[in-house]
């Protein structure tokens, strides 16, 4: 059966290809973004490098399948990106002089701009995640799971909510955080993504 446990540095390629396997609106984006460390680069890496007592992988036989990843301070976090993540990539991945104009281009514009994810609407929201499976083990459970396990880590560290960006297109994706008790923060001129929250308060909890 699948478990959930601590991410591992040992864990940094699996999921590393978990995220390029879902990050096409939770498609496979290699044909989209050939660069396979890009993506990963921006959604995932950073925080299992940055923030590792909040990311958590689900296994099969000890292999990761998927993943939740989370830093309980947004703010913080993105000054961390800037001083400590993008000095890292930015050989591989220079800043644009221009405006981007493909797709791989766009994302490394967002990854020069960690500034992006502070957000004055979602400020009673300090924390944000990631949430990634494999088609396989879609469907069974296990994303509620990983999200129990991630805003049981939260709520023990006395973070009191949590928020996240979805593209709104992604109607599947809407309907699990529906179902998790996601809510809609309205946040102004963002018509092409979603941001939704809740409390890492979990039902167990008094």
């Amino acid at each position: 059966m699948p478990e959930i446990r601590p991410y591992r540095p040992s864990d940094r390629d699996a999921v590393a290809d978990i995220c390029v396997r879902t990050a096409d609106n939770g498609g496979d984006s290699r044909s989209l973004y050939p660069d396979l460390d890009l993506m990963p680069t921006l959604f995932a890496l950073p925080y299992a490098e940055l923030e590792p007592d909040y990311a958590f992988v689900l296994t099969d036989a000890d292999h990761p399948v998927g993943y939740i990843l989370a830093t309980p301070d947004t703010p913080t976090f993105a000054r961390r990106l800037r001083t400590e993540w993008l000095p890292r990539v930015a050989d591989r991945y220079p800043p644009l002089t221009g405006p981007p104009t493909t797709p791989t281009e766009q994302m490394i514009s967002l990854l020069h701009n960690p500034e992006r994810l502070v957000i004055p609407e979602v400020a009673a929201y300090p924390a944000h995640l990631h949430i990634d499976l494999l088609p396989t083990h879609q469907g069974a459970g296990h994303g509620r799971a990983l999200m129990t396990t991630l805003l049981k880590a939260l709520a023990a560290a006395n973070v009191p909510a949590i928020h996240l960006t979805m593209l709104t297109s992604n109607t599947p994706a809407r309907a699990f955080y529906d179902r998790l008790g996601f809510h809609h923060i309205p946040v102004p001129n963002t018509d092409l993504v979603t941001y939704l929250g809740r409390t890492t308060r979990t039902a167990g909890d008094r």
